[in-house]
This record gives structure tokens, C-alpha cells and sequence, in this order.
């Protein structure tokens, strides 16, 4: 079905490209585009409208450039995606190159300079209340999440726009609905009608053994267009350390990065593209010292824990297949894709015996097929319609072999022998199926409305569906104050990957015997969510935001870690409320810019429902009858930062602050506020027979302040974290 589907998508287009694949060098040229990027919620849907129709209607009778072609059909797959009623946050280039590391940034660092979004361990970040729950989109395309989340997966080198949805979004957005972090990534012609073959190579290096080299080639002769990126990555931080000690012990990291992309103009209205990304991440899990052993092994009298070699091995890689263009007044993209994620642990059989009473080998694996269908048609002059599909088949892999004690029924050890015992879940297809339709109704010159429904149903561990309207709408004050408003029915799956079926009766009588019995497959999670703004511009060079938000939820899926590996299991609360507040100001003027966020969030969840025996009977008793705090609920976040060109150096500083992360029994405290303060300085400099050289100095937490993200407490926390020290980089970047 999926291969018929996009076979027919591709002779349409053939059938309708006609035969020019390249422009004649002597046929008359338009000029490069401009994009020009309006960050009110909204008003970017309406300017593509309009843009969309003026080129079509420049373009009738006119061989276009490379440059041209690729900067229309970008044009028309933007139109593809809307973003009424929602809130937008947009990271382009240049808000990019003025991080302290700039392209060195890592994907999800880059996020945190976004309102509502909070740090956590292990790279997570959490928006608006939720655990995770991020979309990635790259060109356009849904590219399934990694087990050990895609912001470790890709590279921000990759990006040549980054916008951050949040809030009421559109009926095609669905499944992972937090946030949905849309990528367009770099091209291949660099601005160029002509061809052209550039790249870059560089190299990041600094505190705590980090050695961080990278090379991109990018080029485009006639109708082809590349872009190809690797990183290797190597550092003594590769996790956060569960002590105050400026040096973690046991914390190496070997990380590798690439991405690709290639497309073919079929003609000035179609083309066919290809891109594939892979990342193989090793981690040493660091050491907590002076641990005092828990249980007795056979033979082992005495084991220090700073000694324990515990290691993960994380693997992602994606690939898909795109036909993107216009048919008529119709604009289409239809692609097929494959992402095959796996994470691997590995104890240390002796030391976590002694330790946990417990030495398991985890592997957890995921292969996920999709196709994604989207279009737009226009009707008149006042509605653009928009419709699309998209099916995923997974199949998903969880097994352990794990090395455990006998034990009576109160957990007291009964043999110095360990024994094992196999836990392999059953295979089975996880198959996830959407329909959307919604219409984008221009009412006035100053309302606009996005009204519209999706349908979704997921036939996995359970089966469950569910219709969800959406409905936003943007109405335009004045030039300087744009007001938008929505609401949104969600229906979230839980991600397959991270779902383990977990066999409870093997392990009683052990020493990794499970807190309770009682267990229950997990659920889809639904909610309600409103959302309402105010965007005000004040002259040309400031802009303020603010937002509210309300969401309420059926089956609230939250995370946790509840083992050695770093893995998290979802389970469900009955039921959850999340409320909050973002202001934003970015400001912007002859070579100063400056941005500030701050948000304040409430997420709580009422009685847990599935995955029970991963908790305590007496925390799970007090949560069915109290709400509580979610594990990943701060209640203050906040990120700004400034730049400055002068005589050119660009001198940066920013900085991410939060209240603290919830702690203790049932989430019932929270830990200290803390800060960051990076700083930044960057020049190029002009070196004889060299060229142009860029060099960047950056301190991170330049303070040198201790924080602790985690204490080890809390529903689903495993090991306490603590934030990275004072590190000092230097980056080194040559194009040519």
C-alpha cells in the first residue's frame, strides 16, 4: 500500500513536470527569493499565502535558476504547514550563531533557550508539563523519536531554521504534541544559481578532555543538490555527575553524528529527495564512591564502588524518501521512511550485584516504517484547505538477561549465589494510523481562522482511537499587536520503544522482586488544551509576548527511570491538570540583540493506574488519593541572553535559570533554584594564504556554581545529578 501510494505520487509528478529538468543558460533568470520571517503567531500562514500565489502567477512562462526553483518549492512546503492559533518560537541562523557555542550547541541546549522548556538529566527536556513529548520534523517530514530521545541524535549543524511550536496547534500536528521541533535544514545550492561545491571543517576543544571535530561538503550541479555533515564527539562529561566533584569518575563518551541530504529537480514544480541520518553514542555510566554494599556475593569480600563499570550504548538511524511539489494550484510532499533505534546496557556483573542485588543485560530496540502524506489546495480567495495521512508500523524489542539472589518474602537475601533469570517480551506490530482535514479561513484582513479535525487510531499493546477537533484563530489588532487563541482535543500513544513487558512473577522470591504486583497495560493519554496570546511590537526592533495556558488530561503519561539503565518506562496517572504562563522579549537593533524568557508551570497527576509495580504500595496509596507534583514540574524557568557586534568580535552572554525539580516521597518537595552564566567571544580572522578563519573563546557556567538537577528522590528518579562545571572551549571553523 505504501509503495503503490508513493509510486503513483511519483508519476503524477513525472506526468505533470514536463521536460525541462535544468534551466537553459540563455532563458531569461528571476532574482533569489527573500524570505521574510514575521514571528507573530499566525501571520507567517497568511504571508505564505500570499507569497505562494505571486510566484506562481510570476513563474507561468519563465525557466527559473537552480536557486529560484528550490526557493519556490521551499515556498510551496512551507505552505503545506500551519501554525494558526499556536505559539511559534523561531531559532534562524543567525539566533544560532550567537549561542556561546554556536553550531557546537547541542539540539537540545538550543531548545533550552525557548520559553517553558526545563533541563533534566541525561538530556531530557520537558515543555509546558510534559515528560518529553516533543515532535521532530525535519523538511517537513515526522521522523520518528529515538529511544534515547532524538535531541542527542541530531546535530544543530544540520539546521538552517529552527521553529518550536507549542500550545493549540492545527489538526495536523498529532501523537507528540508538547512541542514540535520543525527543522529546515541546510541545502546544497548556498545561495547559488550557478554550481557550486563548499563545505567547512572545524574542530571544538576544551575542559574535560572534550574533542569535538566536524566537516560538511554541500554542492549542486544542474538539478542536483547536496548537503552532507559528520561530528565525532569525545569527552569526560558524557553524563551528569552524580556528585559535587569537579571531575566525574568512570564518564567517558564517544559519540558520532552524521546527516544527509540530496535531491533532484524533476522540473521547476517537482522534486525527489533523500535523507539519512546515524548516530552510534557509547557512555561510560559515571560512579557514585564510598557506596556501602547491600547484599553479600560468593567469593567477592570487599568491591569499592568508584570501581563499578556500568555502559550504554545508544544507536539511531533514519532515512526517508520524499516527492515534494505542485500539482496544479495543489502543493503536495509524500514520503516513506524507516528509523531503527536501539539502546544497550551493560553492567558491571559484580558490582551491581553487591550494590542493587541485581545485574541485568538490557537490549531494547525499535524498527519503524512510515508513510506521511500532506496537501494544500486553496479555494478562492479567503480559504486554504489542508489534508494528509500518516502510518507507522513499529516493532518494537525488549529483552534482559539479568543475575539476581534468592530472597524470603520480606527482600532479605537467601544465597551468596546469584541466579538468572531471562525476561524477553513477546514481539509484536505496533501500528499507529491518522487522518487529518482543516481549513485555514482568512475572514477579514485581520482574523484569520484554523478550524479542523483529525482522527487517530493506534493498534499496539492496546487498541485505542480517538477524533480530536482543533480550533485557532489570529486577529490582527493593529500593525504592532496580534492576539491569537485556541484549543486542541490531544490523543498521545505512549512510545512503543520504551514499553517493556515486563514478566512480574519471574522476579519474586529475588532480590529484583518488584515493589507491587499489580500491573496494567499503559494507555493513551487525552486532554483538552487551551491556549491564549498577545504579541506587541514596540517600534521596529522590540518585541514582547505572553501567553496562557490550561490543559486537562485522561490517563496522563509520565516517565521514570526505574532500574540501572538509563531508560525510561512510561506509566499513567488517572488524572492531570497543567497550568502555566510564558513571557517573552527579543529585542534586536544595530548589531545588539537580546532575548528573555520566563515561565511559570503547574503540572500535578492523580492516582497512578498502569505500571504499578514499579512503585512503593505506600506512595502509591498516598497518590491515589492526593494530586501531586509531577517528577519534571519547576515552577519558574527562565533563559535571555545578549549579543553585540563591535569592530567585529560578537560578544555574547547568556544565561538558564530554574526553580528546582521536584523531590522526595510522592514529589512532595523540590530542590534549590539554580543558575548558569555562559560567555562567549567570536572574530574571524583574515590569515595569509589561509583565508578567513572564525574562532570562538566560550566559558559555560562561568561561575563555576555546584547545582543539582536530581538528588535521586522523587517518583521515577534513578541517580542524583548535578549540572556541568566551569569549562572553557575553543572553536576553530574554516569554509571554503
Amino acid at each position: 500500500m505504501k509503495k503503490t501510494a508513493l509510486a503513483l505520487c511519483i508519476g503524477i509528478a513525472f506526468s505533470q513536470s514536463g521536460a525541462a529538468l535544468a534551466a537553459d543558460d540563455d532563458a531569461p533568470q528571476a532574482s533569489p527569493q527573500l524570505t521574510v520571517t514575521d514571528n507573530d503567531p499566525g501571520t507567517a500562514s497568511t504571508a505564505r499565502n500570499a507569497k505562494s500565489a505571486t510566484t506562481a502567477a510570476q513563474q507561468n512562462d519563465t525557466t527559473l535558476g537552480t536557486i529560484s526553483v528550490v526557493g519556490k518549492l521551499d515556498e510551496a512546503r512551507n505552505q503545506l504547514s500551519p501554525d494558526v492559533g499556536s505559539s511559534q518560537y523561531v531559532f534562524d541562523r543567525k539566533a544560532i550563531d550567537q549561542l556561546p557555542l554556536g553550531d557546537a550547541t547541542s539540539l537540545n541546549q538550543v531548545l533550552l533557550r525557548a520559553p517553558g522548556v526545563v533541563d533534566d538529566s541525561y538530556g531530557q527536556l520537558h515543555v509546558r508539563g510534559d515528560h518529553a513529548d516533543l515532535q521532530y520534523r525535519i523538511n517537513g517530514v515526522i521522523v520518528p523519536e529515538s529511544i534515547s530521545g532524538f535531541g542527542q541524535t541530531l546535530d544543530t549543524r544540520v539546521i538552517d531554521n529552527l521553529s518550536f511550536l507549542t500550545g493549540a496547534l492545527p489538526a495536523q500536528y498529532g501523537y507528540r504534541t508538547a512541542g514540535v521541533v520543525d527543522i529546515t535544514t541546510k541545502s546544497g545550492t548556498n545561495g547559488k544559481d550557478t554550481d557550486t561545491v563548499g563545505g567547512s571543517v572545524g574542530l571544538t576543544a576544551g575542559s574535560f578532555g572534550t574533542l569535538n571535530p566536524n566537516a560538511t561538503i554541500f554542492g549542486n550541479e544542474g538539478p542536483w543538490s547536496f548537503f552532507l555533515t559528520a561530528n565525532y564527539l569525545e569527552s569526560d562529561i558524557g553524563i551528569e555527575n552524580p556528585t559535587s566533584s569537579r571531575n566525574a569518575i568512570h564518564d567517558h563518551t564517544n559519540q558520532f553524528k552524521s546527516f544527509g541530504y540530496l535531491s533532484y529537480l524533476l522540473s521547476d514544480s517537482a522534486r525527489l529527495s533523500f535523507m539519512f541520518g546515524a548516530t552510534n553514542n557509547r557512555f561510560q555510566i559515571p560512579n557514585n564512591p564510598d557506596q556501602e554494599p547491600v547484599y553479600q556475593l560468593d567469593g567477592v569480600n570487599d568491591f569499592d564502588s568508584r570501581n563499578l563499570d556500568e555502559r550504554q550504548n545508544e544507536q539511531t538511524r533514519f532515512g526517508v524518501l520524499a516527492l515534494q511539489g505542485e500539482l496544479g494550484t495543489t502543493n503536495y510532499q509524500v514520503s516513506l521512511g524507516q528509523r531503527y533505534t536501539s539502546v544497550n546496557y551493560q553492567p558491571d556483573p559484580i558490582g551491581d550485584l553487591i550494590f542493587n542485588g541485581v545485574a541485568g543485560t538490557i537490549a531494547r530496540a525499535n524498527r519503524a516504517n512510515t508513510l506521511q502524506a500532506d496537501f494544500s489546495t486553496p479555494f478562492g480567495d479567503a480559504h486554504t484547505v489542508r489534508y494528509g495521512l500518516y502510518v507507522s508500523e513499529e516493532h518494537p524489542l525488549s529483552n534482559s538477561t539479568s543475575q539476581v539472589f534468592p530472597a524470603d518474602a520480606d527482600g532479605n537475601q537467601t544465597s551468596t549465589t546469584p541466579i538468572t533469570i531471562v525476561d524477553n517480551a513477546p514481539h509484536i506490530d505496533a501500528r499507529t494510523y491518522g487522518l487529518y482535514l482543516q481549513d485555514e479561513w482568512q475572514l477579514s484582513d485581520k482574523l484569520t481562522v484554523n478550524y479542523g479535525v483529525r482522527g487517530d487510531k493506534v493498534d499496539a499493546y492496546v487498541k485505542e482511537g480517538q477524533l480530536s477537533p482543533r480550533l485557532g484563530l489570529v486577529y490582527q489588532l493593529s500593525d504592532s499587536t496580534t492576539l491569537h487563541a485556541g484549543y486542541a482535543r490531544y490523543f498521545t500513544p505512549p512510545p512503543a520503544e520504551l514499553i517493556g513487558q515486563t514478566d512480574i512473577a519471574l522476579f519474586q522470591g529475588t532480590t529484583n522482586a518488584l515493589p507491587s504486583n499489580v500491573n496494567a497495560e499503559t494507555l493513551s493519554e487525552r486532554s483538552n488544551y487551551y491556549d491564549a496570546g498577545i504579541s506587541q511590537k514596540i517600534g521596529s526592533d522590540l518585541t514582547l509576548g505572553l501567553d496562557l495556558y490550561y490543559r486537562e488530561v485522561h490517563n496522563l503519561l509520565d516517565e521514570g527511570q526505574f532500574g540501572a539503565a538509563l531508560i525510561f518506562s512510561p506509566f499513567n496517572y488517572d488524572q492531570g491538570r497543567v497550568r502555566g504562563a510564558e513571557f517573552t522579549a527579543n529585542y534586536d537593533h544595530d548589531g545588539f540583540s537580546a532575548f528573555f524568557n520566563l515561565s511559570s508551570s503547574r503540572a500535578e497527576g492523580k492516582d497512578v493506574v498502569t505500571g504499578q509495580y514499579n512503585f512503593d504500595p505506600d506512595e502509591l496509596a498516598y497518590i491515589a488519593t492526593h494530586w501531586v507534583h509531577l517528577d519534571h514540574d519547576q515552577r519558574l524557568t527562565s533563559s535571555g541572553g545578549v549579543s553585540y557586534d563591535w569592530s567585529g568580535y560578537r560578544i555574547g552572554a547568556d544565561y538558564l535559570y530554574g526553580s528546582g525539580l521536584r523531590a522526595d516521597f510522592a514529589n512532595s518537595a523540590h530542590l534549590p533554584q539554580y543558575y548558569s552564566v555562559n560567555l562567549s567571544v567570536d572574530h574571524k580572522f583574515d590569515l595569509p594564504q589561509m583565508g578567513k578563519l572564525d574562532v570562538r573563546l566560550t566559558a559555560v557556567n562561568v561561575t563555576d556554581r555546584v547545582y543539582e538537577l536530581r538528588d535521586g528522590s522523587g517518583i521515577g528518579v534513578g541517580a542524583p545529578q548535578f549540572g556541568p562545571r566551569r569549562g572553557l572551549y575553543l572553536s576553530l571553523q574554516k569554509d571554503f
